[in-house]
């Protein structure tokens, strides 16, 4: 299984954009349904490391938030199409990054850690401009 990760663009401060991770598959490689994963996003900027957006529990309540997404972002999830959703509102130039995707077994208690993540999606480019 793959995660793709879709949605990203160029978009004008102020603006939303809905990224989109999509599973190849049903099931991880090592056996784990997408249903019973926890999925994140994270991000990276140019020259800044990767770091964590939010968080979503396989039952797809009790997300998780970085303290700068302040509201503006939303995470959810459909285990029927094996997708997971990012809707980013209120954009801001400081909000350009690749936007990646990822996969755990277990969501609490260290889901702001990348290394806690078994499987990534390659990305998507988001860019905000003023």
């Amino acid at each position: 299984v793959q995660l793709v990760e879709s949605g990203g663009g160029l978009v004008q401060a102020g603006g939303s954009l809905r990224l989109s991770c999509a599973a190849s598959g049903s099931t991880f490689s090592n056996d784990r349904p997408f249903k019973s994963s926890a999925m994140a996003w994270f991000r990276q900027a140019p020259g800044k490391e990767r770091e964590f957006v939010g968080a979503i529990n396989w039952r797809g309540d009790n997300p998780y938030y970085a303290r700068f997404v302040k509201g503006r972002f939303a995470i959810s999830r459909d285990n029927v199409e094996n997708t997971v959703f990012l809707q980013m509102n209120s954009l801001d130039p400081e909000d350009t990054a690749v936007y990646y995707c990822a996969s755990s077994g277990v969501f609490a208690p260290n889901v702001y850690t990348d290394s806690h993540y078994d499987y990534w999606g390659q990305g998507t480019q988001v860019t905000v401009f003023s």
